[in-house]
């Protein structure tokens, strides 16, 4: 379990970036996999939720989690929609109380943001498509429309480090694409590849926004075996499927 300093400091909003460890699954889905999208057996995927959910402080009913497609939309959490527990987004935002927005990740960005001033938490899985096509900004965007003033708090989880994200051309060009100083994302990796640091790409789309708290729980997905699951490693390793882990945010009554 890993925890960001600044939203730690306060008492009305549980977070938390949860390990691989701690769970029911077993085999390369060990211990605590809450991937729904997984090959794991769902009865182990629910009772990890409820794991989960118990150790945030909220009703297994209240975890919402969601059915992460790499796109930029963008799912607000209201009154109307609360009784959907999987919604299709890449970012959760709400300002309802005692219900916990979750996003899952195996290699992919996870951030976790609350608003001081306005009572607004948000959850964003990046992965690299998701954020070269605005899923950060179009976030932030919808918490600043949410009220003026607004302080903003926002941590970077763990995910894949440069050294193990070997990348071809035709990635490298797609950030190229989009504006030519992403080449300072980008070193020389093997025979033509090139080695992507995802994680500063996706601190430069956050800090566009100004934003004075940021803070990066900064480990490595791929090479934490006993900690993280990997997609990219379990490919590597040939493995069939691979488990997905949780980071989760909610405003809690004190």
């Amino acid at each position: 379990m890993y925890f960001s300093k600044k939203i730690s400091e306060f008492k009305n909003v549980k977070h938390c970036f949860f390990s691989r460890n701690g769970g029911v699954s077993s085999d390369i889905y060990s211990n605590l996999n809450c991937g729904l999208g997984s090959n794991d057996k769902e009865n182990n995927v629910l009772d990890n939720l409820a794991i989960v959910s118990e150790k945030i402080g909220i009703s297994k009913n209240n975890l919402f989690v969601m059915n992460q497609t790499h796109s930029n939309k963008v799912v607000t959490i209201n009154e109307n929609n609360r009784n959907i527990q999987r919604i299709s987004s890449d970012a959760l935002i709400t300002k309802i109380n005692n219900i916990a927005i979750s996003v899952l990740t195996a290699d992919c960005v996870p951030i976790l943001i609350y608003e001081e001033v306005n009572q607004v938490i948000a959850c964003i899985h990046a992965g690299w498509r998701g954020a070269v096509n605005g899923i950060i900004k179009n976030t932030l965007k919808e918490i600043v429309k949410m009220g003026r003033n607004n302080k903003i708090y926002v941590a970077v989880g763990p995910c894949i480090s440069v050294k193990n994200y070997e990348v071809d051309k035709e990635f490298y060009n797609e950030f190229i694409k989009e504006n030519k100083k992403n080449e300072i994302f980008f070193s020389q990796g093997q025979k033509g590849k090139f080695l992507f640091d995802l994680r500063s790409y996706v601190n430069l789309k956050i800090k566009e926004f100004d934003i004075e708290h940021l803070e990066n729980i900064d480990f490595d997905t791929y090479s934490e075996k006993e900690n993280f699951f990997s997609f990219r490693r379990s490919r590597h390793l040939g493995e069939k499927d691979y488990g997905r882990c949780i980071s989760t945010i909610s405003l809690v009554d004190v």
